[in-house]
């Protein structure tokens, strides 16, 4: 059975009189370093000096080099996972390095002396403050990679605990699997989804509705949304009550009708791309090219075309809409 962690399963006293260093000052460092010290830990801010470093100072941190997480007895790495292996960091023997993504330790990417674990949040990393400052907290993905000390996962769960990683459980999970996971949402679930919408859209033209109405039905009135939230707060079962006795009937007794198309055997091909590592070699490569192909990608699906169109919608329909002048 899976192994999950509350916060009676913490030991604060586990990092007492431990010096700890958060590396990073973005989405998720400036939210566990907030999170830490209201938690009464005094984390020390490691960034390059730039602005991440004066918002840290801002907020009342002592800020540092990156060099300086070196001499810190835990060391929090939250910056994005290319960059984690070109970190002029050298922890000790008895350090404990956490990382935030099982990326970089289930592909080889980055090996730091001493104790390695990791504690990633289920929540984006704004949210992790928000959830924290609110008392609601968050589910964690927590695993020890590798316990040199015999004290890494004693040491873990206490800074799980003080980011308020705990209160909704920690799923224990391996580096491989979480990585896996994340990644497999990120690259074989979300195609998998626009595809899906995308052939929508084209039935939808074709019957005669505007797409306005049709990209209204599927994200602006925000129903989905809500209906998600539902299912997260209350359950499948329990929300599935709230629509009308026609939507469940059309929902239920049309299941089955896309079963004959192979969706497995590309999700398959995905995740084994994923899990064999080919993808963290591709996106090396991506990096060290200095992510032209990824630049690309962006404007081609996220740039300003897709933009334009997105705010002159949202001009017209949702919260924010204007309407237009009557005319006489």
């Amino acid at each position: 059975m899976t192994e999950i962690l509350y916060e009676r399963d913490a030991d604060p006293t586990a990092v007492s009189g431990q010096a700890v260093a958060v590396v990073g000052y973005g989405n998720q460092g400036r939210s566990w370093a907030l999170n830490l010290r209201d938690s009464g830990l005094a984390p020390t801010v490691c960034v390059r000096n730039d602005e991440s470093r004066a918002q840290a100072e801002r907020d009342g941190f002592a800020a540092a080099d990156l060099e300086a997480a070196s001499d810190a007895d835990v060391i929090c790495v939250l910056i994005p996972d290319d960059a984690i292996p070109s970190l002029p960091i050298a922890p000790r023997d008895t350090a404990l390095t956490i990382v935030a993504s099982g990326y970089t330790y289930a592909f080889g990417r980055f090996d730091p002396a001493g104790d390695q674990a990791m504690i990633a949040p289920r929540m984006l990393g704004p949210e992790v403050r928000r959830c924290y400052e609110e008392g609601v907290g968050f589910i964690t993905a927590f695993g020890v990679h590798r316990d040199v000390t015999k004290s890494a996962r004693a040491r873990t769960l206490a800074i799980a605990s003080a980011i308020g990683g705990l209160r909704h459980g920690a799923i224990v999970l391996t580096a491989e699997q979480e990585a896996v996971l994340d990644l497999g949402v990120e690259q074989v679930l979300s195609p998998a989804l626009t595809a899906v919408n995308n052939a929508f859209v084209q039935v939808m033209l074709e019957q005669g509705i505007p797409i306005e109405a049709i990209v209204t039905e599927l994200s602006l009135s925000g129903e989905i949304e809500r209906s998600y939230r539902l299912l997260r707060e209350i359950g499948y079962s329990a929300q599935f009550g709230f629509h009308s006795p026609t939507s469940q009937y059309g929902q239920l007794s049309r299941r089955g009708r896309f079963d004959h198309l192979d969706v497995l055997s590309t999700m398959r091909e995905l995740a084994d791309d994923i899990a064999s590592g080919r993808f963290a070699d591709e996106w090396d490569a991506e990096r060290d090219t200095g992510y032209a192909h990824l630049d690309a990608l962006r404007e081609q699906y996220a740039g300003k075309a897709v933009a334009d169109y997105e705010a002159d919608l949202r001009r017209r329909l949702g919260p924010n809409a204007t309407p237009a002048p009557k005319t006489t």
